[in-house]
């Protein structure tokens, strides 16, 4: 009763955001709820303004409800299925991801951006779009504007790329395994990899081959957010005092990060007893299909978050400050295509 009397109006309004923004996702997957949910957030925000009757709430689903979409990620996750299909494009991937965080520590320096605007750009663009955002602003306690801003650049290229890309395919020669890797790698967000990959698919009449190459690839990618996060926690400890110069564990390692990994396992170990028939029939349905609805949960909770992000973002503020970033993430998007199609090149991959 204390947290719906303290944060529940806050809550249940990033909850009316979220529902038709989740709704307009699904019918524009290429653009995607957690963008409708910000700029509606953003917009309300901006029009009518939070009461401090809602803040509580708000900033509940800003911080914990975003952690909790990242713990449930993990349950989309076969590792052994990902490890092992993946591994064809583990080096691209390494490369990419590589790329995209030199040039965003690069240019950071080079033009003054804010530290972790650039992180989150840089991370946003190599890994996984919006939930590699998601995992990462908490670690490196990212305000709401900063994270608004990051997700809007990642949607601008998301967008140019599932819309060029496939053409962009076909002009330098891709086969349908080497599109398949390139939309997995080159392109930043999970809906609009989807998208791509699908536009190819539709154009060569090859059903799903080109969709289940690119979606393995990018789920690979997805792993990187462990390694990422922690290392960034290892980071801002290095820099950060902490009563008496003694940094806590959990600011070291972040427990939802762990929650993740431990999500991922336990996916993978029954996944594995499905595959092997030790669990069959109705038990082995079942799980699948919790599994599935545990992962559509996580997104419908990133769509909650960024709803309450949108609501706590200066809107005047963020198109004041957007040119500098936004060329920051065309750099990345483009180095990390060139290096990718330069890889496969190289690898053989055409």
């Amino acid at each position: 009763m204390k947290f719906l009397k303290n944060k529940g109006r806050g809550l249940l309004l990033c909850l009316c955001i979220a529902t038709p923004s989740w709704v307009l996702g699904q019918q524009y997957p290429v653009i995607g709820g957690p963008v409708f949910a910000i700029l509606m957030g953003m917009v309300i925000g901006f029009c009518y303004g939070t009461k401090e009757s809602l803040t509580a709430g708000i900033t509940f689903a800003s911080k914990k409800v975003l952690q909790y979409a990242v713990i449930l990620l993990g349950f989309g996750l076969n590792l052994s299925s990902i490890l092992k299909t993946g591994a064809t494009s583990l080096p691209i991937i390494v490369c990419t991801i590589s790329t995209s965080l030199i040039i965003s520590y690069v240019l950071c320096k080079v033009m003054h951006i804010p530290g972790k605007i650039a992180t989150l750009v840089g991370v946003g663009s190599s890994i996984c779009g919006g939930s590699a955002i998601a995992a990462t602003a908490p670690v490196i306690d990212a305000d709401d504007a900063e994270i608004a801003q990051s997700i809007s650049i990642i949607f601008l290229f998301n967008i140019i790329a599932a819309l060029i890309f496939p053409t962009l395919g076909e002009v330098l020669g891709f086969s349908n395994q080497g599109f398949g890797i390139f939309a997995g790698t080159a392109i930043n967000d999970t809906s609009s990899v989807t998208a791509a990959a699908s536009a190819w698919d539709s154009m060569h009449n090859t059903g799903t081959q080109v969709l289940d190459t690119a979606t393995i690839v990018k789920l690979t990618r997805t792993l990187a957010i462990i390694p990422i996060t922690l290392v960034l926690a290892l980071h801002r400890a290095k820099h950060e005092k902490v009563e008496g110069n003694k940094v806590s564990i959990k600011k070291v390692f972040p427990m939802f990060i762990l929650y993740f990994v431990l999500a991922s396992v336990i996916t993978t170990v029954f996944q594995y007893m499905i595959d092997q028939s030790v669990i069959t029939g109705a038990a082995a349905t079942t799980i699948v299909e919790l599994f599935a609805f545990l992962k559509k949960v996580s997104k419908f909770f990133i769509v909650v978050a960024m709803a309450a992000i949108g609501l706590n973002t200066d809107l005047i503020k963020l198109v004041k400050t957007g040119g500098k970033p936004i060329l920051m993430g065309f750099a990345c998007w483009v180095g990390i295509a060139v290096v990718s199609f330069s890889l496969q090149q190289m690898l053989g991959i055409h």
